[in-house]
This record gives C-alpha cells, sequence and structure tokens, in this order.
C-alpha cells in the first residue's frame, strides 16, 4: 500500500484548516508530496491562528488522536487586547460553565508570561475555546494564538512559518504511546 505519512505543518495566518477551499488556500496547498491529495488534518487551527498542525492519511491514527478519552495536552501561545486579571490563572483552572452546550470545560492551564501574554494547555479543543474563555474574563479578546506542542510533539524553532515536515520516530511514539500506528 502507500506510505503512511504523519506530517507537521507550520501554519501560518490566512490558510484554511481544510482539505480543499473554493476561495481560501489551505494548509494541503502549503504542501509539497505526491500523494498530499489523500491527507487530512488531524486537529484544525482558526484561519486567524498559527502553528503547529497534523497531518496524516492514515485515518485510525487521527481519530485516536481526537478521541476525547485521551486528553492529550495541547499548548497555546496567546496574547491578548488588555492585561489579564491574575485571577484568569484560577478561572482556567477551575472551569467554565457553556450553558449553550450544557458543558464545563476541563481545568486548563494558564501561565502569564507579561500583561497580555500567557501560555495556555487545553486538554480538550471545543469551538473557539480558547477565545471563548478569555473573552468571559473582562471581554478579553485574543491578538494572537498560536499553537506550539501536541502531547509530547512540539513545533521546533526552525521550521519557518508555512513549511512541513515528517513527524519523527520518537515524535510519533509521543504523541501515540499505543503501538496501535504501525511504526516501532
Amino acid at each position: 500500500g502507500k506510505e503512511r505519512l504523519y506530517l507537521m505543518l507550520n501554519k501560518p495566518v490566512g490558510i484554511l484548516s481544510a482539505t480543499s477551499d473554493p476561495e481560501h488556500r489551505t494548509v494541503i496547498d502549503l504542501i509539497d508530496h505526491p500523494d498530499k491529495k489523500d491527507l487530512h488534518l488531524a486537529g484544525r487551527l482558526d484561519r486567524s491562528s498559527t502553528g503547529l498542525v497534523l497531518l496524516t492519511n492514515d485515518g485510525t491514527w487521527s481519530e485516536s488522536l481526537t478521541l476525547p478519552g485521551r486528553k492529550r495536552a495541547k499548548v497555546y501561545l496567546v496574547e491578548t487586547d488588555r492585561p489579564i486579571p491574575p485571577e484568569a490563572v484560577a478561572l482556567f483552572r477551575e472551569g467554565f460553565i457553556f450553558a449553550t452546550e450544557g458543558i464545563t470545560t476541563l481545568p486548563a492551564g494558564l501561565e502569564l508570561l507579561s500583561p497580555t501574554a500567557a501560555r495556555v494547555t487545553l486538554h480538550e479543543g471545543r469551538y473557539h475555546q480558547i477565545k471563548r474563555m478569555f473573552h468571559r474574563i473582562d471581554g478579553i479578546r485574543l491578538r494572537s494564538l498560536h499553537r506550539e506542542a501536541i502531547g509530547g510533539v512540539r513545533l521546533p524553532e526552525d521550521l519557518p512559518l508555512g513549511s512541513w515536515r515528517k513527524l519523527t520516530t520518537d515524535e510519533l511514539t509521543s504523541i501515540h504511546p499505543s503501538d496501535e500506528t504501525g511504526i516501532n
């Protein structure tokens, strides 16, 4: 069969997390590989967000990545339009109730890096979750959102925006402790 592909991409602003779109450039358009049409995303990012996106042609692998039970940490750097109050740290840890969906978010990590910058660690990925959590606190809006890591896979410093590479065996193992990938 075809080679199983596991890729990481450093997504720039303005690129759509989709496999095809009539109007916008998509993450697939940035990938130069003969089998790129078989790829799909294992976790999306908004068009205005940047950072780590994983792509694969292995449906079992991507499905297991997005299973809620797995609680795989995702780490983001955010910049806000106004100072983040110190009590935000406790609020993120306690979780927020999103009444429309009838859910409470899982405890999330918030590390303040400066008055208007923070590192957020999530163990789930709800719709616009980070944006909505910040908005609950004094109506804070995000200036930027950048995904640094998914599970044990970190975006390397030297992977430029818009560039991609295959995951290493170590990265695959770290994101997927079991050997379902067939890569040992």
